[in-house]
Protein backbone atom coordinates (compact mmCIF):
# COMPACT_ATOMS: atom_id res chain seq x y z
CA UNK A 1 0.00 0.00 0.00
CA UNK A 2 2.64 2.45 0.69
CA UNK A 3 4.10 1.49 -2.35
CA UNK A 4 1.55 2.61 -4.50
CA UNK A 5 0.93 5.68 -2.08
CA UNK A 6 4.48 6.93 -3.21
CA UNK A 7 3.62 6.17 -6.78
CA UNK A 8 0.26 8.08 -6.78
CA UNK A 9 2.21 11.17 -4.84
CA UNK A 10 5.18 10.59 -7.96
CA UNK A 11 2.30 10.70 -10.08
CA UNK A 12 0.90 13.81 -8.99
CA UNK A 13 4.12 15.81 -8.68
CA UNK A 14 5.52 14.98 -12.12
CA UNK A 15 1.57 15.93 -13.23
CA UNK A 16 1.91 19.54 -11.75
CA UNK A 17 5.91 20.30 -12.91
CA UNK A 18 4.47 19.64 -16.19
CA UNK A 19 1.64 21.92 -16.20
CA UNK A 20 3.83 24.43 -14.51
CA UNK A 21 6.35 24.53 -17.15
CA UNK A 22 3.77 24.32 -19.97
CA UNK A 23 2.09 27.31 -18.71
CA UNK A 24 5.64 29.30 -18.30
CA UNK A 25 6.18 27.93 -22.20
CA UNK A 26 2.95 29.46 -22.89
CA UNK A 27 3.98 32.89 -21.53
CA UNK A 28 6.96 33.57 -23.13
CA UNK A 29 6.79 35.16 -26.29
CA UNK A 30 7.69 32.83 -29.78
CA UNK A 31 11.17 33.56 -31.13
CA UNK A 32 10.46 35.37 -33.98
CA UNK A 33 13.05 34.57 -37.25
CA UNK A 34 14.73 37.71 -39.15
CA UNK A 35 12.95 38.51 -42.37
CA UNK A 36 15.44 38.64 -45.63
CA UNK A 37 15.60 42.52 -45.66
CA UNK A 38 16.86 42.04 -41.95
CA UNK A 39 19.25 39.86 -42.64
CA UNK A 40 22.81 39.95 -43.57
CA UNK A 41 25.46 42.47 -42.15
CA UNK A 42 24.33 45.56 -43.44
CA UNK A 43 20.28 44.94 -42.76
CA UNK A 44 19.09 46.55 -45.79
CA UNK A 45 17.51 45.21 -48.89
CA UNK A 46 18.57 42.12 -49.67
CA UNK A 47 16.74 39.98 -52.56
CA UNK A 48 14.09 38.04 -51.38
CA UNK A 49 14.45 34.29 -51.97
CA UNK A 50 12.08 32.97 -49.48
CA UNK A 51 9.30 30.23 -50.20
CA UNK A 52 8.96 27.28 -53.06
CA UNK A 53 10.57 27.30 -55.95
CA UNK A 54 9.18 24.72 -58.78
CA UNK A 55 11.38 23.92 -62.04
CA UNK A 56 9.33 21.17 -63.19
CA UNK A 57 11.74 20.01 -65.60
CA UNK A 58 13.62 16.40 -66.20
CA UNK A 59 16.27 16.05 -66.61
CA UNK A 60 16.87 19.72 -65.12
CA UNK A 61 19.97 21.80 -66.27
CA UNK A 62 19.48 24.04 -69.25
CA UNK A 63 22.44 23.84 -71.27
CA UNK A 64 23.88 27.71 -72.01
CA UNK A 65 23.49 29.72 -74.93
CA UNK A 66 27.53 28.96 -75.73
CA UNK A 67 30.66 27.79 -74.38
CA UNK A 68 30.89 24.15 -72.45
CA UNK A 69 27.59 22.79 -71.22
CA UNK A 70 25.87 19.60 -68.82
CA UNK A 71 25.97 16.34 -70.86
CA UNK A 72 22.67 15.98 -72.37
CA UNK A 73 20.17 12.90 -73.56
CA UNK A 74 20.89 11.79 -77.02
CA UNK A 75 17.70 9.79 -77.33
CA UNK A 76 14.78 12.62 -77.55
CA UNK A 77 11.03 12.37 -77.63
CA UNK A 78 9.82 11.97 -81.18
CA UNK A 79 6.95 14.45 -80.68
CA UNK A 80 9.01 17.44 -79.28
CA UNK A 81 12.29 16.56 -79.60
CA UNK A 82 12.78 16.72 -76.02
CA UNK A 83 14.96 14.70 -73.78
CA UNK A 84 13.21 10.86 -73.53
CA UNK A 85 13.08 10.93 -69.93
CA UNK A 86 12.26 6.85 -70.47
CA UNK A 87 15.23 6.73 -71.92
CA UNK A 88 18.22 8.14 -70.27
CA UNK A 89 21.43 8.16 -73.06
CA UNK A 90 23.76 10.94 -72.24
CA UNK A 91 26.03 12.13 -75.09
CA UNK A 92 29.52 10.23 -74.01
CA UNK A 93 30.66 12.57 -76.93
CA UNK A 94 30.15 15.96 -74.75
CA UNK A 95 33.94 17.52 -74.68
CA UNK A 96 33.67 18.17 -71.33
CA UNK A 97 34.38 14.77 -70.53
CA UNK A 98 37.67 13.11 -69.79
CA UNK A 99 38.13 9.92 -71.59
CA UNK A 100 37.06 7.85 -68.61
CA UNK A 101 34.66 10.15 -67.18
CA UNK A 102 33.40 9.35 -71.20
CA UNK A 103 33.40 5.66 -70.75
CA UNK A 104 31.25 5.47 -67.16
CA UNK A 105 28.16 7.82 -68.98
CA UNK A 106 28.35 5.70 -72.33
CA UNK A 107 27.99 2.62 -70.05
CA UNK A 108 24.99 3.80 -68.07
CA UNK A 109 23.45 4.59 -72.09
CA UNK A 110 24.08 1.25 -73.00
CA UNK A 111 22.50 -0.19 -69.97
CA UNK A 112 19.36 2.30 -70.83
CA UNK A 113 19.62 1.80 -74.46
CA UNK A 114 19.00 -2.11 -73.63
CA UNK A 115 16.07 -1.01 -71.63
CA UNK A 116 16.50 -1.59 -68.20
CA UNK A 117 17.24 1.34 -65.50
CA UNK A 118 20.66 1.79 -63.37
CA UNK A 119 21.01 2.70 -60.29
CA UNK A 120 21.11 6.32 -58.86
CA UNK A 121 21.32 8.63 -55.87
CA UNK A 122 17.23 9.21 -56.14
CA UNK A 123 15.97 5.96 -56.85
CA UNK A 124 17.97 4.34 -54.49
CA UNK A 125 16.90 6.07 -51.43
CA UNK A 126 20.43 7.43 -50.74
CA UNK A 127 21.53 10.89 -49.71
CA UNK A 128 22.28 13.27 -53.15
CA UNK A 129 25.20 15.03 -54.07
CA UNK A 130 25.37 18.89 -55.56
CA UNK A 131 24.34 19.35 -58.19
CA UNK A 132 22.27 16.45 -58.67
CA UNK A 133 20.29 17.27 -55.47
CA UNK A 134 18.48 19.77 -58.24
CA UNK A 135 16.43 16.97 -59.31
CA UNK A 136 13.81 17.61 -57.01
CA UNK A 137 11.35 19.26 -58.73
CA UNK A 138 10.42 21.70 -55.48
CA UNK A 139 12.72 23.55 -52.97
CA UNK A 140 11.88 26.09 -50.15
CA UNK A 141 14.58 28.34 -49.33
CA UNK A 142 14.73 29.85 -45.60
CA UNK A 143 16.85 33.20 -45.39
CA UNK A 144 17.91 33.37 -42.08
CA UNK A 145 21.25 36.25 -40.35
CA UNK A 146 23.79 33.71 -40.64
CA UNK A 147 22.58 31.53 -43.03
CA UNK A 148 20.25 30.21 -45.90
CA UNK A 149 18.48 26.41 -45.60
CA UNK A 150 17.30 24.84 -48.56
CA UNK A 151 14.74 21.89 -48.23
CA UNK A 152 13.95 19.78 -50.96
CA UNK A 153 10.74 18.23 -51.74
CA UNK A 154 12.27 14.64 -51.88
CA UNK A 155 13.03 12.02 -49.03
CA UNK A 156 13.99 15.00 -46.67
CA UNK A 157 17.20 16.38 -48.20
CA UNK A 158 18.74 19.77 -46.44
CA UNK A 159 20.92 21.74 -47.14
CA UNK A 160 22.85 24.54 -45.29
CA UNK A 161 24.56 27.45 -47.02
CA UNK A 162 27.04 29.05 -43.95
CA UNK A 163 26.51 32.84 -44.98
CA UNK A 164 29.93 35.25 -44.95
CA UNK A 165 32.15 32.18 -43.70
CA UNK A 166 35.07 30.24 -45.24
CA UNK A 167 35.76 26.48 -45.91
CA UNK A 168 37.57 24.91 -43.29
CA UNK A 169 41.35 23.50 -43.65
CA UNK A 170 40.69 20.88 -44.64
CA UNK A 171 37.05 20.31 -45.46
CA UNK A 172 35.78 17.16 -44.38
CA UNK A 173 33.57 15.14 -46.81
CA UNK A 174 30.09 15.06 -46.70
CA UNK A 175 27.01 14.68 -48.89
CA UNK A 176 26.26 18.09 -49.25
CA UNK A 177 29.43 19.01 -49.20
CA UNK A 178 30.63 22.19 -47.66
CA UNK A 179 28.56 24.76 -48.38
CA UNK A 180 28.97 28.87 -48.01
CA UNK A 181 27.48 31.55 -49.52
CA UNK A 182 27.82 35.73 -49.46
CA UNK A 183 25.32 38.78 -50.88
CA UNK A 184 26.43 40.53 -53.96
CA UNK A 185 24.24 43.04 -54.81
CA UNK A 186 21.08 41.03 -56.06
CA UNK A 187 23.01 37.81 -56.29
CA UNK A 188 23.56 35.54 -53.72
CA UNK A 189 26.42 33.42 -54.75
CA UNK A 190 27.09 29.88 -52.79
CA UNK A 191 30.51 28.35 -52.93
CA UNK A 192 30.71 24.41 -52.40
CA UNK A 193 33.39 21.98 -52.23
CA UNK A 194 33.80 18.83 -50.23
CA UNK A 195 31.50 16.76 -51.92
CA UNK A 196 31.94 13.31 -50.77
CA UNK A 197 32.94 11.24 -53.74
CA UNK A 198 33.96 7.85 -51.88
CA UNK A 199 30.13 6.49 -51.85
CA UNK A 200 27.71 4.70 -54.35
CA UNK A 201 26.41 6.63 -57.13
CA UNK A 202 28.56 9.50 -57.12
CA UNK A 203 27.18 10.93 -59.93
CA UNK A 204 26.14 14.70 -60.90
CA UNK A 205 23.06 14.09 -63.18
CA UNK A 206 20.67 11.12 -64.50
CA UNK A 207 22.91 10.19 -66.89
CA UNK A 208 25.59 8.96 -64.36
CA UNK A 209 28.53 11.69 -64.94
CA UNK A 210 30.82 10.56 -62.00
CA UNK A 211 32.79 13.39 -60.15
CA UNK A 212 36.04 13.01 -58.13
CA UNK A 213 36.93 14.62 -55.10
CA UNK A 214 38.37 17.96 -56.41
CA UNK A 215 34.47 18.25 -57.85
CA UNK A 216 33.77 22.62 -57.47
CA UNK A 217 29.71 23.66 -57.67
CA UNK A 218 29.41 27.35 -57.84
CA UNK A 219 25.42 29.07 -57.93
CA UNK A 220 24.54 32.68 -58.63
CA UNK A 221 20.93 32.72 -57.72
CA UNK A 222 18.79 36.04 -58.76
CA UNK A 223 15.24 37.09 -59.18
CA UNK A 224 14.52 37.42 -62.56
CA UNK A 225 10.86 38.86 -65.13
CA UNK A 226 10.22 37.06 -67.81
CA UNK A 227 11.98 39.54 -70.28
CA UNK A 228 15.09 38.57 -68.46
CA UNK A 229 14.29 34.91 -67.69
CA UNK A 230 13.11 34.20 -71.41
CA UNK A 231 16.58 33.17 -72.72
CA UNK A 232 16.77 30.47 -70.35
CA UNK A 233 13.01 29.55 -70.45
CA UNK A 234 13.04 28.96 -74.30
CA UNK A 235 16.04 26.87 -73.77
CA UNK A 236 14.90 24.60 -71.16
CA UNK A 237 11.98 24.26 -72.88
CA UNK A 238 14.05 23.16 -76.09
CA UNK A 239 16.14 20.59 -74.16
CA UNK A 240 13.98 19.20 -71.20
CA UNK A 241 10.67 17.76 -70.65
CA UNK A 242 8.33 19.30 -68.45
CA UNK A 243 5.32 16.52 -67.62
CA UNK A 244 2.78 19.16 -66.36
CA UNK A 245 3.68 21.39 -69.89
CA UNK A 246 4.82 24.64 -70.56
CA UNK A 247 4.73 27.49 -67.60
CA UNK A 248 1.32 29.22 -67.64
CA UNK A 249 1.17 32.31 -69.88
CA UNK A 250 -0.02 34.29 -67.13
CA UNK A 251 1.92 33.55 -64.57
CA UNK A 252 3.03 37.04 -63.59
CA UNK A 253 5.47 36.62 -60.33
CA UNK A 254 9.01 36.85 -60.41
CA UNK A 255 11.29 33.62 -61.41
CA UNK A 256 14.43 32.24 -59.79
CA UNK A 257 17.66 31.77 -62.08
CA UNK A 258 20.46 29.47 -60.92
CA UNK A 259 23.32 29.76 -62.81
CA UNK A 260 25.97 27.19 -62.01
CA UNK A 261 30.15 27.00 -62.74
CA UNK A 262 31.04 22.93 -62.52
CA UNK A 263 34.74 22.26 -62.12
CA UNK A 264 36.63 19.10 -61.42
CA UNK A 265 39.59 18.52 -62.60
CA UNK A 266 39.43 15.13 -62.13
CA UNK A 267 36.71 14.21 -64.20
CA UNK A 268 36.40 17.17 -66.67
CA UNK A 269 38.45 18.84 -69.29
CA UNK A 270 37.26 22.29 -68.42
CA UNK A 271 35.16 24.34 -66.30
CA UNK A 272 31.29 24.31 -67.80
CA UNK A 273 28.05 25.96 -66.90
CA UNK A 274 24.59 25.22 -66.85
CA UNK A 275 21.29 27.27 -65.78
CA UNK A 276 17.82 26.47 -64.20
CA UNK A 277 15.30 28.24 -63.67
CA UNK A 278 11.92 27.96 -61.03
CA UNK A 279 8.90 29.43 -60.30
CA UNK A 280 7.03 30.50 -57.35
CA UNK A 281 4.68 27.62 -56.13
CA UNK A 282 1.94 28.42 -53.90
CA UNK A 283 0.27 25.16 -53.62
CA UNK A 284 0.69 22.47 -50.71
CA UNK A 285 3.53 20.61 -50.70
CA UNK A 286 3.21 16.76 -50.28
CA UNK A 287 5.60 14.44 -48.41
CA UNK A 288 7.67 12.48 -50.78
CA UNK A 289 9.93 9.85 -49.18
CA UNK A 290 11.32 6.76 -50.61
CA UNK A 291 10.36 3.53 -48.77
CA UNK A 292 11.94 0.23 -49.00
CA UNK A 293 10.16 -2.78 -50.55
CA UNK A 294 10.56 -6.26 -51.32
CA UNK A 295 11.65 -5.30 -54.84
CA UNK A 296 14.71 -5.29 -57.06
CA UNK A 297 16.08 -2.26 -59.12
CA UNK A 298 17.03 -2.58 -62.32
CA UNK A 299 18.07 -6.53 -62.06
CA UNK A 300 20.25 -6.24 -59.74
CA UNK A 301 20.66 -9.33 -57.50
CA UNK A 302 22.01 -7.76 -54.52
CA UNK A 303 18.98 -5.58 -53.94
CA UNK A 304 16.91 -6.84 -51.56
CA UNK A 305 15.83 -6.96 -47.90
CA UNK A 306 16.99 -9.77 -45.51
CA UNK A 307 15.00 -12.47 -45.38
CA UNK A 308 15.11 -16.53 -43.96
CA UNK A 309 14.16 -19.49 -45.19
CA UNK A 310 12.55 -20.76 -42.05
CA UNK A 311 11.22 -18.90 -38.78
CA UNK A 312 13.93 -17.80 -36.40
CA UNK A 313 11.74 -17.67 -32.84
Amino acid sequence: MNVQRKLLLLATLLASLLATMAAAAAEEPAPTLPSPASAGENGAGLPDFSGIWRHGSLPWFVPPASGPGPVTNRSRRADTGQSNYGQLVGDYTNPILQPWAAEVVKKKGDISLAGLDYPNPANQCWPEPVPFLFKHMAMQMLQLRDRVVMLFSEDHEVREVRLNQSHPTPTPPSWHGDAVGRYEGDTLIVDTIGIKADRPYAMIDLFGTPYTNKLHVTERYELADREAAQGVLTRGLKENWRPAGPPRANYDDKYLLVHFTIEDPGAYTTPWTADMIYLRDRLEWPEQACAENTFGFHHDRDAHLPSAERPDF
